[in-house]
């Protein structure tokens, strides 16, 4: 009986840690091509705003995180840097600046996604027309799935 106890146990951490791996993995093998560098330095030419993603924001972790340069224009808003691989990332614009869930979720309704993250070194994101950046002063990266926020940079 302590037998089938302890090979149940050991069989159900090792599922849980391939489920694990495979959740974290499955993005990184199924992302698109990142943008090239000359994709990135035309729109970030273009972009009015700047900010930087940080590894030591509050809300982010060794799991979640951010780093490099945003820029934010009228048409589009790029990363040159990388965030931590994850499911269901998605781009949001606020009006405050936040750093955890919590805030996050306090805000929300006042933010704006623009749309979907789905490279984990560089991205560039086209932004809708009905969305005007200037209005708000904070980019954030969420994953929708989890709850989780990634990271986020001030950029006015």
């Amino acid at each position: 009986m302590k037998r089938m106890i302890l090979l149940t146990a050991s069989h159900l951490v090792f599922a849980f840690a391939g489920f694990a791996a495979g959740v974290y993995t499955l993005p990184i093998l199924t992302a698109p091509r990142a943008p090239s560098a000359a994709e990135l330095a035309a729109a970030a030419g273009q972009a009015e705003y700047r900010g930087q993603f940080r590894r030591d924001l509050d809300g982010s972790d060794f799991l979640h995180w951010g780093e490099g340069t945003v820029s934010v224009g009228r048409e589009s808003i790029t990363l040159q840097g990388r965030i931590a691989p994850g499911p269901d990332y998605k781009l949001y614009l606020s009006p405050e600046f936040v750093q955890t869930e919590a805030a996050f979720a306090r805000l929300k309704p006042r933010m704006v996604r623009v749309g979907d993250v789905k490279t984990f070194e560089n991205f560039l994101l086209s932004v809708p027309e009905s969305i005007d950046p200037s209005t708000f002063n904070t980019v954030i990266v969420w994953c929708e799935s989890f709850g989780e926020f990634i990271t986020a940079a001030s950029y006015q």
